[in-house]
């Protein structure tokens, strides 16, 4: 029989796209600002694997990874995609998104990303969010997956999440990242 545990924390990460980087600061601020402050920041990734986007935020979008310092109970995920989603809407004109903030965390053995969208690989985790478990950690490097989302298998990337990794599993041994239960 199995029984039931508590997995360890995870270090949130949130991954945000947009064609107006001076938004960037903004974003940043109301994000640290709900989910304490960033101690991992990625530099600027180009999003050109796909102009899914495109339509409704224009071009060149760029990408920049954010982590946070403080790490977070992994069912908290879905409520995390809304409130990112809130902050996605004061940020739009008309009825287009000028940013997208993709939230997710990074455990010891994986990358989850959170969506709206569901897909045959991705679990639902409650109020209308689905997980997407984007990339595997073996043998020392993050792997990717087949449904991995082409700019989450850039070796910049790959390279970025690493080093988040390396960090969360730091704040693991100092035991200092994480609030106590409420």
């Amino acid at each position: 029989m199995s029984l039931p545990s508590i997995p360890e924390p995870a270090k949130l990460i949130a991954g945000i796209f947009l064609k107006e980087k001076n938004l960037f600061p903004s974003v940043a601020r109301l994000l640290t600002e709900r989910f304490g402050a960033m101690d991992v920041v990625s530099p600027w990734f180009p999003f050109d694997l796909t102009d899914y986007y495109e339509s409704e935020m224009g071009a060149p979008l760029s990408r920049r990874m954010m982590a946070f310092g403080t790490l977070i109970h992994r069912e908290t995920l879905a409520d995390i995609k809304l409130e990112t989603n809130a902050i996605e809407r004061r940020f739009m004109r008309g009825e287009k998104r000028r940013i997208n903030i993709d939230p997710g965390y990074v455990a010891r053995e994986h990358v989850v990303l959170a969506t709206g969208k569901h897909f045959s690989h991705r679990i639902y985790i409650g109020k209308g969010i689905w997980a997407d478990l984007t990339l595997l950690y073996h043998k020392g490097a993050f792997r990717r997956l087949p449904w991995t989302y082409p700019d989450y298998s850039r070796s910049d990337m790959l390279h970025y999440l690493k080093r988040v990794r390396d960090k969360y599993v730091q704040d693991l041994r100092d035991n200092t990242a994480f609030p106590a239960p409420s």
